[in-house]
């Protein structure tokens, strides 16, 4: 017996000295690998690269490049990019992003898939703008969808996997990473949409409420929807259309079907587009809204409040995504980014600076738990709340379990005389403002001349625009509290105007205390401009209706001239806090220009319309007991 426990006692004493000789192995060997610098000798020397074609099922191949742990001695997660803009750089040279954005996927050994999609740079086949999805694809037939499915197929079979894919990126990679779960291929397991388009008729960077968004749309679609006639590495020859600032070209060019004629035929999706003036069903196919209810992947929307070309998407989708698969996980990131600008933005947009934490951290943090989380089992991410958003004018993360939240009271503000804006109703009997909207002297939205847009324009100080006889001003007292905005926006105006049709853009002004000064210690340096920050306009929020489409966007109607008639639309969601001491106020005009085309102010076909039918008309903004124009507030409480 007494031999016999010794012997036990020197089995347990083994036992747990291999145990702790493991554990130290496995200590000491991730620490190597986590204290490893990530630099570009490193990622070469620990990972290949290979180019591949992979075939789809009607036989176009997709150019793919496939970065990849050398070590197969474990199965690894994969992480997609799909982009029509080029998987750079072709050949053996690698993607600078592996030891510089992506630092923290490489060092857990994430094989990074880039891919280009059908018919863009090096890929084969027919490229098509926010091509139609069909998620009951008819044999032999494709779309973005079965274009993932066939390539996470592929991956699946032909790399050292653990059968866990991912799909993320910007924009238009966004986009395509939210077709990719609507693949529903089951090893796609999560995405993460940044900026995702949405409905290029009601928002995003092509249209507003049926408004084209002209310099935008111009600029993007005459270089990214040129021909390309074969696989190339490169893009085809661009012309540069003007050299002069962005305003004097529009203005010179006149109405949209001159710019028709200078693109020629060759911009197929312009030249699509103009067939289809109203929100038809050739625009209709082109929302995928509806189909999110089937996405059964784990799915994190990421966006800007000051998103220029996508903020409509990202919150319509995320919006989409909750209504539509409740219970199913989903998540959202809003920060005060403009258009990508969670990737090197810094802390500032502009004049206005958003105080001293590391807010593209805070992206890069969320979405390397989101993936180590549904693709490893690492972490607790599905713990996070459901909504973190960044308030600006506090500047401060807010965590919500549900976005809409359910402390959001919608609290309407009232245009009253005297450019006063108040939470009281108006009683006058006859009470409006009046200005002249001339198409010949358009309202510019940023006092900057440029030749492409300013990104800063979301944030830029209106006071150029309030001076303007044609641009109407409404200011409350200085507040007394902090006032938080948190959710939808909505104008809700009675209006006339002396023709048959007119725009109307709506902006939504934090105006800075007269003796107002940035601190840099609690706000950050900024841009370290000279701009005088007492009386500051900041520009919160601004939209605009095409008044044609005030009661239907598939059937626009005429104004009746002089007929007083209600407008009402909804802006982006916002999330900004009027400090106390601030006045908030509103600005309404009928032209934004060229960051949206002309109205002619008249009921006419505006992509084809003459020059000599863009008229002046008289706007009217009533503001009286049976006609109280208002916005209604998102008010947390």
């Amino acid at each position: 017996m007494k031999n016999s426990s010794l012997d036990d006692n020197k089995k347990r004493i083994n036992r747990y000295c291999y145990v702790a000789l493991l554990f130290l192995i496995l200590f000491f060997t991730s620490s190597q690998v986590y204290s490893q610098t990530i630099n570009e000798q490193w990622v070469k020397s620990n990972y290949s690269k290979r180019e591949v074609m992979i075939p789809m099922r009607d036989g176009t191949r997709l150019y793919t490049a496939i970065y990849e742990p050398c070590a197969h001695n474990q199965k690894y997660p994969i992480l997609i990019y799909r982009s029509p803009y080029g998987s750079h750089p072709y050949g053996s040279d690698f993607n600078a992003s592996l030891w510089n954005s992506l630092k923290g996927y490489i060092q857990k050994k994430y094989i990074i898939v880039y891919q280009d999609v059908r018919g863009k740079r090096m890929s084969e086949g027919e490229y098509e703008n926010i091509r139609p999805i069909h998620l009951l694809v008819p044999k032999g037939q494709t779309d973005d969808a079965t274009d993932m499915y066939d390539t996470a197929d592929w991956l699946l079979k032909h790399t050292c996997n653990n059968k866990c894919i991912g799909v993320t990126g910007s924009s238009y990679l966004g986009y395509y990473a939210l077709t990719a779960a609507l693949s529903k291929h089951p090893a796609i397991k999560a995405v993460c949409p940044q900026a995702p388009i949405g409905d290029w008729f009601m928002g995003d960077d092509i249209h507003h409420n049926g408004a084209l968004m002209l310099t935008d749309a111009f600029n993007f679609l005459s270089g990214f929807d040129r021909p390309r006639p074969v696989p190339s590495k490169g893009d085809y020859p661009y012309k540069n259309y003007y050299k002069n600032d962005e305003y004097s070209f529009f203005l010179k060019a006149g109405n949209v079907a001159n710019l028709t004629s200078m693109l020629g035929d060759s911009i197929r999706f312009w030249s699509e587009m103009i067939q289809h003036p109203d929100y038809d069903n050739w625009w209709k196919e082109r929302c995928p809204f509806a189909l999110y209810k089937n996405v059964d992947a784990a799915v994190l929307v990421v966006g800007g409040l000051f998103d220029a070309e996508d903020a409509y998407g990202t919150w319509n989708s995320y919006k989409a995504l909750d209504s539509k698969r409740s219970g199913k996980p989903l998540f959202l990131l809003i920060g005060p980014w403009q258009h990508g600008g969670w990737r090197g933005q810094g802390n500032y947009l502009g004049d206005i600076r958003f105080g001293n934490t590391d807010l593209n951290k805070s992206f890069e943090d969320a979405e390397q738990q989101f993936f180590d989380y549904y693709l490893l089992g690492e972490g607790s991410f599905n713990q996070t709340p459901k909504a973190t958003v960044f308030f600006t004018g506090e500047n401060q993360w807010r965590h919500f379990s549900e976005w809409p939240t359910p402390n959001c009271q919608p609290t309407p503000i009232y245009l009253n005389e005297q450019d006063a804006l108040t939470f009281s109703a108006p009683t006058d009997e006859h009470s409006y403002s009046e200005y002249l909207s001339d198409p010949d002297k358009p309202v510019p939205y940023t006092k900057k001349s440029s030749h492409n847009r300013p990104v800063e324009y979301m944030t830029e100080d209106q006071r150029f625009a309030s001076t303007r006889p044609d641009v109407v001003t409404f200011e409350t007292e200085p507040l007394q509290d902090n006032l938080t905005l948190g959710g939808e926006l909505t104008a809700d105006l009675w209006v006339s105007v002396s023709t048959t049709d007119a725009d109307f853009v709506v902006k939504l002004i934090d105006v800075f205390p007269d003796d107002f000064k940035y601190n840099a210690a609690v706000d950050g340096e900024g841009n370290k401009s000279k701009t005088l920050m007492g009386g500051y306009q900041m520009l919160v929020r601004g939209d605009l209706m095409r008044g044609r489409y005030r009661n239907s966007f598939e059937h626009p109607q005429a104004f009746v001239p002089s007929k007083p008639e209600r407008v009402t639309f909804k802006l982006a969601d916002v999330a900004h806090t009027f400090l106390k001491g601030h006045r908030v106020m509103v600005q309404i005009q009928s032209s934004w220009f060229p960051l949206v085309d002309r109205n002619p102010q008249q009921f006419v076909d505006i992509y084809r319309c003459s020059d000599k039918d863009f008229i002046p008309s008289n706007i009217k903004i009533f503001h009286q007991k049976d006609k109280p124009s208002r916005l209604l507030l998102p008010i947390l409480k």
